[in-house]
């Protein structure tokens, strides 16, 4: 039998008791999360309009992209069919709460359905995850890919460049590989984003919206494509060829458990319990501390902190033989 096959654990089938959305909880964070995120936004506006200090607008916009980076949370469940026992609900306030945070819903659904899929997987990679090559694949690579690769992973088009242009320009657009449902989607987000910018232009001022929503959009993208990295590239993070490639293992090897201060769960709306997420993506966010607290086997998974989670900065490469991330420099010196 192969492991891809194999008999899953008893626990790992009682986490389906977790999966059952709860209406009212689903209501209550997305009602008061929308009414902070306006609240906020409405202050950066009035900021700017009276003349105050642009780092009071900037502050504030600090406060607001942590609540966008948990409306983007109650989209991604939305994605996943979690957030509401009606597909249509999902849909219909996927596509409201993706316009919010500049993520077209069906063509971004697509592509995490797979990242889903193929976690973990070596001969899957490419579609939803951060690019990622083998040693040798490093070492055998032409200059210009290991060039670009280098460019990629550095910290500062990682986590500068890429967050702008991956929310403000590369959503704009189709993938290759997107069905017709896929590219309305991006089409709808795109007309709904220039209503949006038109009707800002005629009553607050385009310069004032974007002096407003510029920095909400681009720190909590940063923050979004931070807390999706450290989920899935640290030093003992789960690799597997197709062959031997397991999903169980995939969430609890190749899933970290982002262990957060209380504040920084909320906004994150519990996504630091990513291992539990890979498991059974069908979990609310509003289950997943729960699920840790009640199924000691969800425990086992060594927790990243803040301190720790920063060496996932210096991983860059997946070295087969020893089943583990190394640096640029390791596989340098090896050579």
């Amino acid at each position: 039998m192969s492991a891809k096959s194999e008999t899953r654990p008893e626990w790992y089938k009682g986490l389906a008791r977790y999966e059952k959305p709860d209406l009212k909880k689903s209501i209550w964070q997305l009602t008061h999360t929308l009414l902070l995120y306006v609240a906020t936004f409405y202050l950066m506006v009035r900021t700017v309009q009276l003349g105050y200090t642009y780092w009071l607008t900037l502050a504030l916009a600090v406060i607001a992209a942590g609540f966008l980076v948990r409306i983007f949370i109650f989209f991604h469940d939305c994605t996943h069919r979690s957030f509401f026992a009606s597909d249509r609900a999902n849909t219909i306030v996927g596509y409201i709460l993706g316009i919010l945070t500049f993520t077209p819903y069906e063509e971004w659904r697509h592509t995490h359905v797979i990242h889903h899929a193929t976690a973990g997987n070596l001969d899957k990679r490419g579609v939803g995850d951060v690019w990622t090559m083998t040693v040798e694949e490093y070492r055998t690579g032409s200059k210009w890919q290991r060039l670009a690769y280098r460019l990629v992973r550095h910290p500062l088009v990682m986590f500068g460049l890429g967050p702008g242009f991956m929310f403000l320009v590369a959503h704009r657009f189709a993938g290759k590989t997107a069905r017709k449902q896929e590219r309305l989607s991006v089409i709808i987000t795109n007309l709904a984003l220039l209503a949006i910018i038109v009707i800002a232009s005629l009553t607050i001022g385009l310069r004032t919206y974007v002096l407003v929503q510029l920095p909400i959009i681009l720190i909590a993208a940063t923050a979004g494509l931070w807390l999706f990295y450290v989920q899935h590239q640290f030093s003992d993070v789960y690799w597997a060829r197709d062959a031997e490639w397991d999903r169980l293992k995939s969430a609890m090897q190749g899933s970290s458990y982002y262990k957060l201060p209380k504040v920084l769960q909320w906004f994150s709306g519990n996504i630091g319990l990513h291992h539990i997420h890979h498991l059974r993506a069908r979990i609310p966010n509003y289950n997943l501390q729960r699920c840790y607290d009640e199924v000691p086997e969800v425990r086992t998974v060594e927790p990243l902190t803040i301190a720790t989670s920063l060496k996932s900065l210096g991983f860059n490469l997946w070295d087969e033989e020893r089943q583990k991330m190394v640096s640029f420099r390791e596989v340098q010196a090896a050579a």
